[in-house]
């Protein structure tokens, strides 16, 4: 395909962002610009390294979206690490019911987006909660594209050795818990990295640097509530993704809980854009400049 007859679709859209992750990934410091194009074809699109892109064909506005939202993941690299977390929950921010039942809250949209996300970053992060309640796969069956790390912040060692991630064999399965548990052997496949806490939660920002020194920069925190809560206290986290869905329960585990602030002003007001996905509505949130 020539760039005179060339228009970035979504399959096209895709395919770029697979190759911009791959070359990001292997570079030090990422260029000013990057030209990139499929198969060794020509170049479509020029793209910045904070994330702006200029196309050199037509692009369909579907590709434009897609290359909106998920350009930053692809662009994660050593000397620029991203971390990102999302959260799917109803209209009065409820991720599940009272006995832990969340599938589904979110429509077919969403989920296809989580694992665009996976298959963009370099590790995803789940609490041990998400694995006990919803024995997750975390990995990219809905896409094309790599299997990310997955990595499960368990601080007690408290899962069960029987969950499915532990023992598929579909991707490296990291199992993070306090240091003076770290010399216990890991559940099935997962190698154990012990990390500073106070025995009840982690070190989240040691967490991250664990990670970046293995060579994952770009983190996706996939759940729960109370997990993405912890990195949202912490200041830890680059962007915030709310999916929000057209249901009502009523009552449920909240999404995000922070410490309670006396006034407004002390909320945070971040800067946002919002994506259709089905009967959803994506916020994409800025939190670091």
């Amino acid at each position: 395909m020539t760039p005179d007859s060339a228009v970035i679709d979504l399959e096209q859209g895709w395919g770029l962002l697979l190759e911009l992750r791959r070359a990001s990934r292997i570079l030090e410091t990422l260029p000013a610009r990057l030209d990139l194009g499929l198969d060794g074809a020509a170049p479509l699109i020029e793209v910045s390294r904070e994330g702006s892109w200029t196309a050199r064909v037509p692009v369909t506005e579907a590709g434009a979206e897609l290359l909106d939202l998920y350009l930053p993941m692809a662009l994660a690299c050593r000397n620029q690490p991203l971390t990102v977390a999302h959260l799917g929950q109803s209209l009065d921010g409820r991720i599940a019911t009272l006995n832990g039942a969340s599938c589904p809250i979110n429509g077919p949209e969403n989920l296809t987006h989580l694992h665009r996300m996976r298959a963009l970053c370099d590790a995803i992060i789940v609490g041990a909660s998400t694995v006990e309640c919803d024995n997750p796969q975390l990995t990219t069956r809905r896409v094309t594209g790599p299997h990310p790390v997955r990595v499960v912040l368990d601080p007690r060692r408290r899962l069960s050795a029987e969950h499915g991630l532990f023992h598929d064999g579909a991707a490296p399965t990291w199992l993070v818990c306090a240091e003076a548990l770290a010399d216990e052997p890991g559940p099935g496949h997962a190698q154990v990295i012990g990390v500073p806490g106070d025995g009840q939660r982690l070190l989240l920002a040691e967490v991250l640097r664990r990670l970046q020194d293995r060579g994952l920069f770009g983190i996706f925190i996939e759940g729960g509530g109370l997990t993405v809560s912890a990195f949202l206290e912490a200041g830890l986290l680059d962007r915030l993704q709310i999916a929000i869905a057209p249901l009502i329960i009523g009552s449920g585990r909240p999404g995000i809980t922070l410490p309670a602030i006396e006034n407004l002003s002390q909320g945070l007001r971040p800067c946002c854009r919002r994506y259709e996905m089905g009967q959803d509505v994506l916020f994409d949130c800025r939190l670091q400049d």
